[in-house]
């Protein structure tokens, strides 16, 4: 269970990071170009970053499976 969520936005940058452990990771590569999935070496999830966030479209849902 998550017990603390970190939420940063860099709006220069258009970056949106989301962290739910400040374990050491890295960031992988989603289905969509748009979302990467940060995890640890185990492959656990421990948060996911968003490139771009004021250019989606408001009509359509973003949408990544972000899996082990």
């Amino acid at each position: 269970m998550v017990s603390n969520v970190k939420v940063y936005f860099d709006k220069e940058g258009d970056y949106l990071e989301v962290t739910f452990s400040d374990q050491p990771g890295y960031m992988r590569e989603t289905e969509n170009e748009a979302i990467r999935s940060r995890v640890d070496q185990d492959g656990n999830l421990l948060g996911f970053s968003v490139l771009g966030v004021s250019k989606l479209q408001n009509d359509k849902p973003l949408i990544a499976e972000l899996i082990r």
